[in-house]
């Protein structure tokens, strides 16, 4: 009985042990609810979670509104995490990566980072690394800085910014440096 509800399971991936165990009885096994329930936990057998639709990627006007990077250097992200060192004292963490390699290119870790550390923080990976086409941020006062996108104007880097509220590489219509912000 066991080697059908693993099989069953097998072949029906969304279906739960209920479901299963009907499976079973059309097949002409006499079992029950709560056995099939037992058989299923002690295979480890769960229902994966539904994974979430993702959002379009064209528009109606049939304008592109997330950028893939296509090649090492194309589009690089950067953001910021936050942490709490043993005394309660808060840590910023800016993370630059290369989309496209999935490459940490930069970590940079202080009590508070502004505009002028982001620029020194990329100006460094820019050195050895070269001008990205394409940075992405979010919405965050370091990324809208306008000396963050002035100087990257004058580097010649194009910014990709995403709508606020959504999760990292969900970008909307790369823009030039006259827009809001971007984020990785």
């Amino acid at each position: 009985m066991t080697q059908a509800i693993v099989a069953l399971a097998s072949q029906y991936g969304r279906y739960g042990y209920r479901r299963i165990k009907s499976l079973l009885d059309e097949a002409g096994w006499d079992v029950g609810c709560d056995r099939v329930q037992r058989i299923w936990r002690r295979e480890g057998l769960k229902v994966p979670q539904k994974q979430r639709p993702r959002g379009r990627l064209w528009l109606n006007d049939g304008s592109c509104i997330r950028l893939r990077p296509e090649r090492r250097g194309h589009v690089w992200s950067y953001d910021f995490v936050e942490a709490q060192t043993h005394d309660g004292r808060k840590l910023r963490l800016m993370t630059l990566i290369d989309e496209f390699t999935r490459e940490c290119l930069a970590i940079r870790v202080a009590r508070r980072i502004n505009g002028f550390g982001v620029l020194e923080a990329m100006a460094n990976v820019m050195l050895m690394r070269g001008v990205p086409e394409h940075i992405r941020s979010d919405n965050g006062p370091e990324m809208t800085a306008k000396v963050v996108r002035n100087w990257l104007a004058q580097v010649g880097a194009k910014t990709l910014f995403i709508e606020p509220g959504t999760p990292g590489r969900m970008a909307t219509a790369s823009h030039s440096m006259g827009s809001s912000a971007m984020s990785c």
